[in-house]
């Protein structure tokens, strides 16, 4: 279809400028020159896709080189699926408007399990069988990374290669073989064969798994010499890791519009419910030189006037303040406001509250996560109501008005008292406010409290735990809601249906990608939103399928059971996950990285927090 039509048919659609491409930094290449393009899969729309580091880093990269040439797609919005379908457009990449059935990549990235059938739908409309088995020709590969493939299982049946981990250096190492074996001819097979053997590479049809009578995994055999396990990749010296100096610039609001500076990878806290605490382990900073240096380019080429600095708990970053001093002395001068997300409650200093306040002023976050001490002692989140008190104290004589506050429902050992913990807590934040001499003539405190439903997820010490079911959650809602007392306070809370399939994902194995082909052919997409998410497809899908979703959301793990991806390495132990375990149920916690090693066994990389010295 010629860039004409499609331009009259994007007039159309609700938002054109998820689809036309041609933003500043955007890289166009001469397809003739290039030995291998890549299509980049964000299965989402545009906005939430170009919000995402991950996607911004590996898009600059593969584009560095003059032999690659990497493109971006997106999951078409339903309005513009329905066009596509009409018109007979299959899925196309923004920069070159081609068609990615005939790149020699397509390359998912897995944020969130309520994704996945936009997968299926995004293969399917690119005119490609569904399944990896259907795919005989040597391209193209469909690979995927992200944070889901630490259980990769429920889209086995449909992807090549699973990056494992870091993807900076396996995703080129792959890319360089791909281009021997497309000069030189082999096979698909032969091909995935070789790719296994590079660290990182998860090539699932080289690992046969059999089940027990009652459903559980039985065993999990690699074919021929395929490793046995696959250990995930890191980089072990983030100074010298890529790091892009220009992003695309949106012509559209983004979700996150705004510049982004990643400061460190990992989590030393440890907190049992987490995954990403667990599966970017070890702790591996930049220094501050570096993140100055590079936040500096990336404004310079965006003209962005706001700069986030990203990672799981900015206030653990060792050099905070001098960093924050460095990138103050030129953000000033330019115009540019610093986003400081991720404030850990125990380490928010008044030192730090200073140096906040240069920056744009809005409402503070922190994330208690329970609303007594009993339950996060058992979450192992190492902080006290004092401090939780004392944090939003001196935020107060700081000047704000406005405080966020995370928690959980349904985490394990969990009681109603716990639930009226968060009532409580929040009320006596509200107290504070108003006990000060100080506070802000004729401003009122407002305490917003945003409550999420606990997803039992794999590499974490919860990974045995059930599930509460979607009754249970919706009890509990309305238990906190009429816990709370003031108007000073506001309650939101997430959707249980959803959560409840993002439970039942994130620990399921192969036999649910028979599941997500029944739910997609019946219109499941956008599973993660609201107005798109109909459970009741999903439901049917199962029962289709004769497959119960409370197995995998609802049950209870024992720690001899053989889960769906034991064979994947993200280098903590299974006998560390189950000794944090134990710790939770005494509701006894483990220092953070910094302060006592908990042996996890993320040392084997040999780098990071693992070795510093205490």
């Amino acid at each position: 279809m010629g860039d004409k039509r499609l331009e009259q048919l994007l007039l159309t659609v609700q938002k054109p400028g998820r689809y036309s491409g041609g933003e500043i930094n955007s890289v166009i290449k001469d397809k003739s020159a290039v030995d291998v393009r890549f299509a980049f899969c964000f299965p989402d729309t545009y906005e939430v896709g170009m919000s995402h580091l991950g996607m911004k880093i590996l898009y600059s990269l593969f584009n560095e080189r003059e032999d690659i040439w990497c493109e971006r797609v997106f999951a078409p919005w339903i309005d513009f699926e329905k066009v596509m379908r009409e018109n007979n457009i299959p899925l196309f990449a923004l920069e070159s408007r081609d068609s990615i059935k005939d790149f020699d990549f397509i390359g998912f990235t897995l944020q969130y399990e309520l994704s996945y059938t936009n997968v299926i739908n995004m293969l399917d409309l690119a005119k490609l069988p569904l399944k990896a088995s259907e795919r005989h020709s040597i391209s193209p590969i469909v690979v995927a990374g992200g944070p889901c493939t630490c259980n990769a299982e429920p889209l086995a049946d449909f992807v090549d290669i699973f990056f494992l981990g870091e993807g900076e250096q396996s995703d080129l190492e792959v890319i360089d073989l791909y281009k021997k074996f497309k000069a030189n001819g082999g096979t698909k097979e032969q091909f995935l064969y070789e790719a296994s053997k590079i660290e990182g590479v998860y090539v699932p049809s080289l690992y046969d798994i059999s089940y027990n009578i009652d459903g559980t995994v039985k065993s999990i055999t690699a074919k021929g010499d395929a490793p046995k396990t696959i250990r995930k990749r890191i980089e072990t010296d983030l100074d010298n890791t890529y790091y892009p100096d220009k992003f695309v610039v949106p012509y559209i609001e983004i979700v996150h519009d705004r510049a982004v500076q990643e400061i460190f990878r990992g989590c030393i806290r440890g907190c049992r419910f987490c995954q990403a605490g667990y599966i970017y382990r070890p702790v591996r900073e930049k220094s501050a030189d570096t993140v100055n240096r590079q936040a500096k380019a990336i404004c310079e080429s965006t003209g962005y006037d706001e700069i986030s600095l990203s990672s799981l708990s900015t206030s653990d970053y060792t050099e905070i303040e001098p960093m924050l001093e460095e990138m103050l002395s030129w953000t000033e001068k330019q115009g540019v406001s610093l986003s400081l997300p991720s404030l850990r409650i125990d380490n928010f200093s008044p030192e730090l509250l200073q140096k906040i306040n240069h920056v744009k002023k809005s409402g503070l976050t922190f994330a208690p996560e329970a609303g007594t001490q009993r339950l996060r002692d058992v979450i192992n989140k190492n902080i006290t109501e004092e401090e939780i008190l004392n944090t939003c104290k001196t935020a107060f004589e700081g000047g704000y008005t406005a405080v966020k506050l995370y928690f959980m429902m349904g985490l394990p050992t969990e009681t109603d008292e716990d639930i009226k913990g968060i009532a409580d807590l929040a009320q006596k934040i509200v107290d504070t406010y108003y006990a000060l001499p100080s506070k802000p003539k004729g401003k009122a405190v407002n305490v917003s409290i945003s409550v999420s439903n606990f997803v039992p997820k794999p590499f974490t010490p919860f990974q045995f735990h059930p599930q509460i079911t979607r009754e249970e959650i919706i009890r509990k809602q309305q238990y906190l809601k009429e816990c709370i007392k003031s108007r000073k306070i506001t309650f939101n809370y997430h959707e249980n249906k959803t959560s409840f399939l993002e439970g039942v994902f994130a620990r399921g194995d192969r036999k649910l990608g028979e599941v997500l082909v029944s739910a997609f052919k019946k219109g499941c997409r956008f599973d993660g939103w609201d107005e798109c998410f109909d459970l009741e497809k999903w439901l049917c899908a199962f029962s289709e399928c004769g497959i119960n979703p409370e197995f995998y959301a609802n049950r209870e793990r024992s720690y001899e059971e053989i889960l769906p991806w034991e064979h994947l390495d993200y280098g903590v132990t299974k006998k560390f996950l189950i000794c944090q375990n134990e710790l939770a149920k005494k509701g006894e916690t483990t220092p953070n990285c910094r302060q006592k090693c908990a042996s996890c066994g993320a040392n084997i990389f040999g780098k990071g927090v693992c070795f510093e010295k205490r």
